[in-house]
């Protein structure tokens, strides 16, 4: 206990290189922790891009092609879905909810999705959570378009603005479709998915677009015409009747549902489509990127070993501005075996304080940056206690402060030998 306190009483003393030391381990803590959560919470937003949606159908390509190109908007198919299978498929029993969509146009580099009332009732992300409006509500006629927060703050558009869409995915439009424009009616808010980078419009406009004789306006109008007469039959006209449509989620209400209906859409004879649980093929994709989780894991283990060598190179340059406080320790009757406990004392308490203030910045840091991850990046970052692998953390770094500390340990050790003060027992 002497021992101990005298190490807090020389800490104090040399405070400005202690903080500064501190300060460095408290850093390095402090982004290996973030480093961690994030890394761990980005694979666990990663599989949670779209959660709920038992399975994914669509023309037979790859897995992972059909995923990224229905989810992602990353690349396309070339073939689609016939609405005749699509309806044969999800009038199938078990089948709780359906959403087509139908992708191919853009607009200034975002994509157009067309699709169903259905898609803001039953899409979920993240942990199951709903796709909720910043501004307005969802389309109620087919000239009527949604737009995601991201395509809203980045081109600046609000409510009521009006809005062309191109033929073509991406940068490459092929053709403008002056003559069909589209209003803003509902801006969501953010997701930090896909969805953000989207425009959805009904499906019907998709093919009424791209039949170059009726313009949304006439629709439109033909539509208030009937609305009273033919109430009902709302829904029905944003969704038409479309030839084909890219893919299609589907929910169910059972798994035992999930595996027999996709073991049937693989086999399935009229055409060749293909059936995904994304969970499990999210699973396969990330695998994939294992290289990013590594490059993470080398960079945090390289920001803690430079806080450590920092702290080596800082104990072993007071140690030689120590060694006349080593003999004078040693004269009032210190054995050697005293002075290596003392410096190693030292180093350990300076690695525990900086752990538990780069555990209190850990903190801080995660909680001022879970909104705009969340917002920006679509990781959703769980604020709890350092669970066991976090303490694991904190406790080799814990070690490995301890046993750097003895390399200066042990040079005051034969410091105090080679001051020839070494006291006989």
């Amino acid at each position: 206990m002497i021992i101990a306190k005298l190490a807090y009483k020389s800490l104090l003393n040399r405070r400005a290189s202690v903080l500064l030391t501190l300060f460095t381990i408290a850093i390095s803590v402090m982004l290996l922790l973030s480093i961690e959560r994030v890394r761990i919470d980005a694979k666990s937003s990663f599989s949670n891009t779209i959660s709920g949606t038992d399975l994914i159908v669509g023309a037979r390509t790859g897995d992972i092609q059909l995923l990224l190109s229905s989810v992602f908007r990353i690349g396309h198919t070339n073939n689609g879905v016939s609405w005749k299978s699509y309806e044969y498929i999800t009038s199938q029993r078990g089948v709780k909810w359906s959403i087509p969509i139908s992708l191919g146009d853009s607009h200034k580099g975002q994509a157009v999705l067309g699709t169903t009332l259905d898609y803001f009732s039953h899409y979920r992300f993240a942990k199951k959570q709903n796709l909720t409006f910043n501004k307005g509500h969802p389309f109620a006629a087919i000239n009527e378009v949604v737009l995601g927060s991201e395509v809203a703050n980045k081109l600046g558009y609000k409510l009521n603005d009006s809005i062309v869409i191109s033929h073509g995915m991406g940068n490459t439009s092929f053709h403008h479709h002056d003559d069909n424009p589209f209003k803003v009616v509902g801006i969501l808010n953010p997701t930090g998915t896909p969805v953000d980078k989207t425009l959805h419009i009904p499906l019907a406009a998709i093919d009424l677009i791209h039949g170059g004789k009726a313009s949304l306006e006439h629709e439109h109008e033909h539509e208030h015409e009937h609305e009273h007469e033919h109430e009902h039959e709302e829904h029905n006209n944003l969704v038409g009747h479309p030839k084909q449509i890219t893919a299609f989620l589907m929910g169910f209400n059972s798994p035992l549902y999930t595996l027999q209906i996709r073991r049937n859409i693989n086999q399935y004879k009229p055409e060749a489509l293909l059936g995904i649980m994304p969970t499990v093929t999210l699973k396969e994709l990330w695998e994939m990127l294992a290289i990013v989780e590594k490059i993470l894991l080398l960079f945090s283990a390289v920001v803690v070993l430079i806080s450590l060598l920092g702290m080596l190179t800082t104990l072993l340059a007071n140690l030689s501005q120590r060694r006349r406080e080593l003999a004078i320790l040693r004269s009032v009757g210190a054995r050697p075996w005293h002075l290596f406990t003392l410096i190693s004392i030292e180093s350990l308490l300076t690695t525990l304080l900086g752990c538990l203030a780069g555990s209190m910045l850990y903190y801080l840091a995660i909680f001022s940056a879970c909104g705009y991850l969340q917002s920006h990046a679509g990781i959703s970052v769980n604020i709890t206690i350092l669970s066991y692998y976090e303490l694991g953390l904190i406790g080799v770094i814990m070690a490995a402060g301890f046993i750097i500390g003895l390399i200066p340990a042990t040079r005051a050790y034969f410091y105090s030998l080679s001051d020839g003060m070494s006291i006989k027992a």
